[in-house]
Parts: C-alpha cells; sequence; structure tokens
C-alpha cells in the first residue's frame, strides 16, 4: 500500500468513538479485529479476521500447541494489517490494543500478547492485557447491550463455568468443572469413535441419527446442591459402553453419540437449572434478567434449545452471540479493551507476562487445588 493511499483510508469513526485493536492467539485460531465503542456504551465490529487452525490438527484428533504457535508467528502480522484494512483506518487512528494474555497454550499467549506489545510501543498506544474468558463474559454486552449483573454459562473446550459478571473486572463464580471441561469431553468421545475432530459438531451430527435412549449413561452431580459440573465418569461410561459392543457399526456409533449428549443435556439442564433459580432471587428487582451462554459448545443444537425452554421457564431471556462470536475471535478480546478505556481503568505495563492459567474470580477458593502455574480449577 503506498503512502497516498495510506492517507484516504476511509474512516469509520463515529464522534465520540474510541477504536480498539484486539488480538486473540489463545488456541488454534488466530485474529485480529477492530472495535469501535461509542460514548453512549454501543459497539460496533469494524473487522474481525479469523484464521482457523483445523487443518493442521485434525490428524492429531486435537490441537497440538508446538504446531499452533508456529501458525500464530506466520499468519499474525497479515491477519492485523487485514484487519485495519477492513476497518478502514490505520494503526495510528486507533485508541488502544488488546490482546489475550491467558488463559491457554503459552506458546500462542506468547505471540499475540508480544506482537500486541510491539504494536502498543511503536505506535504509543495503551496495552490492555485482556483475560480470554473476559472476553466471552463481556461479548453479549457488545452485541445485546445487555445491564449488569447477569449470569453466564461458558461452555468450551477448556473451560465450563457459571459465573455472575457483576461489572467489568468483577465476577463471582458459581460452579466449575472439577476435572474436564465440556468440549473436551465432546473431543475425547469423538476421538474415541473414530470421529474427526474438532469433536463437537462431530458428535452433534452422529447423534441426529441415533437412538438418545440405548445406553443408560450417568449424569455426574445431578441433584446435587452445588453448581460444579463433572464429565470424566461420563467419558469413561462412554469408552465402556464402546469396547463391550466393539467393533462398533455406524449406528453403535450414533447410538453412543445420541445417548452421550441426552446426558449430557440433562446433567446441564440440572446444573444451570439451580444457577437459574439462585439468580432469579438475586435478581429479582432487576427489569431484565439474562442467562448468557458463550464457547464453542453453545453451538449445539441440542443444549441451546434446552436452555432457551429453561430460560422460559424461569422466566430469564436467553442470550446467545452469534456463533462466530461465541467461538474464539478477536472482537471480544478488542471489546474487552475498549470497556477498559471506557472506565479509565490502567492500561498493562508492557512487563504484564501471560498467564497458561487465570481464572476471572482470582480471589475465589481453588477447587481442586493448585499447581505451579496457579489455581486448576
Amino acid at each position: 500500500m503506498t503512502a497516498a493511499a495510506a492517507n484516504t483510508l476511509p474512516h469509520q469513526r463515529r464522534e465520540g468513538e474510541s477504536l480498539v485493536l484486539g488480538i486473540e492467539t489463545s488456541c488454534d485460531e488466530t485474529a485480529a479485529s477492530v472495535v469501535a465503542r461509542g460514548p453512549d456504551g454501543v459497539g460496533r465490529i469494524l473487522s474481525d479476521v479469523v484464521l482457523s487452525q483445523i487443518a493442521e490438527h485434525s490428524a492429531y484428533g486435537g490441537v497440538v500447541p508446538e504446531i499452533a504457535a508456529r501458525a500464530h508467528v506466520e499468519a499474525l502480522d497479515g491477519l492485523i494489517k487485514a484487519a485495519l484494512a477492513e476497518a478502514g483506518t490505520r494503526l495510528d487512528v486507533v485508541d488502544a490494543v488488546a490482546a489475550t494474555a491467558g488463559p491457554g497454550l503459552i506458546g500462542g499467549l506468547l505471540v499475540g500478547l508480544m506482537t500486541g506489545k510491539a504494536i502498543a510501543r511503536a505506535a504509543g498506544k495503551p496495552l490492555y492485557a485482556i483475560n480470554h474468558l473476559e472476553g466471552h463474559a463481556l461479548t453479549a454486552r457488545l452485541t445485546d447491550r445487555l445491564a449488569f449483573p447477569y449470569l453466564m454459562l461458558l461452555v468450551s473446550g477448556g473451560h465450563t463455568q457459571l459465573v455472575l459478571v457483576k461489572g467489568v473486572g468483577d465476577y463471582e463464580r458459581w460452579g466449575t468443572t472439577i476435572d474436564d471441561a465440556l468440549g473436551e469431553a465432546f473431543d475425547k468421545t469423538a476421538k474415541l469413535l473414530g470421529l474427526p475432530y474438532p469433536g463437537g459438531p462431530a458428535v452433534e451430527s452422529a447423534a441426529r441419527h441415533g437412538d438418545p435412549d440405548r445406553f443408560s449413561f450417568p449424569r455426574p452431580l445431578v441433584g446435587e446442591a452445588r453448581l460444579d459440573f463433572s464429565f470424566s465418569g461420563l467419558k469413561t461410561a462412554v469408552r465402556q459402553a464402546a469396547q463391550a459392543i466393539a467393533p462398533v457399526s455406524d449406528q453403535d456409533v450414533a447410538d453412543i453419540c445420541a445417548s452421550f449428549q441426552k446426558a449430557i443435556t440433562r446433567t446441564l439442564k440440572d446444573r444451570i437449572g439451580r444457577g437459574l433459580g439462585r439468580y432469579r432471587q438475586l435478581a429479582a428487582d432487576l427489569p431484565e434478567a439474562a442467562l448468557v451462554v458463550a464457547g464453542g459448545v453453545a453451538a449445539n443444537s441440542a443444549i441451546r434449545q434446552m436452555l432457551q425452554a429453561l430460560c422460559a421457564e424461569h422466566g430469564v431471556r436467553f442470550v446467545a452471540p452469534p456463533i462466530k462470536l461465541c467461538t474464539d475471535n478477536a472482537a471480544m478480546i478488542a471489546w474487552a479493551g475498549a470497556e477498559r478505556l471506557a472506565l479509565d481503568l490502567a492500561a498493562d505495563p508492557l512487563s504484564v507476562s501471560p498467564r497458561s492459567r487465570w481464572p476471572l474470580d482470582a480471589q475465589a477458593e481453588a477447587v481442586i487445588g493448585y499447581g505451579k502455574r496457579g489455581a486448576k480449577a
């Protein structure tokens, strides 16, 4: 691009808006985005560029951290350039840079955060090191202008949490997985049954042709007052069922997937139903109570239908951002930065480090203890 062309880029900023460049590299998507936030809190996504690495990892049945990090290095600069061009703006025009600093794969986080630091330093912009989970938590304010507080169910490959979102930087964990995340359970079930990666869509597709009542799988923690989740026992039950009837036919696989999905749905119905009961008492005086669902597993139609019905039963609005914004993306990272910028919250120093573990509610008691990288859950 020539200097003359750069000077004629059509700026899309409206009066009073701030522009934030977002960078996301926490797992196997490389993403860059420019988001605008007006003084009235209205947000606009000016660009959202995502490069998936599914093809690079599918042969391994899961994400290989070293391959992911190298792919981020190769793609990120080009994606940032594309995001700025699509937004019709330049780096010197944006007001801040936001980059995911955790939780996630440390190699990928290093690539994105170091790139964000370099850009912030070179352009003289403030840097916001964003918690990936906060990006998910605040997306509904970008898409639906939700007021605080609202309840969020985060269901992804790495996390399964029920969180009360009280404000920017103010989160209260009500429930979390004590072993596997739900997305991990889907992926491992798919791999066990010989289905392709990513496992969630493959299991859902197979389940459409299966008998959900053929296998009686456990529903962990159903009936307990605590709001935590557990999926490792269910995953083990699937493996035992498949081994008992081996070799499995296509119909066997479909039946196992349908029964697995039914057990998941019933488990979530119990866990989230109890959470909504607690939330309704807290939100009795709110103009509108809402449950937000985020994360890649939120794309599962059976889970969505159950949650919609459950919210209707409890008189709570069901909010599911577009699928593209439920999976990993940089628009949510840019928006989290824009929310912090609007509140005049302090930017992060260039010495900030990435964190492979970074709970939203850092003060909460660990459910299953600590490791050298922090709380395990």
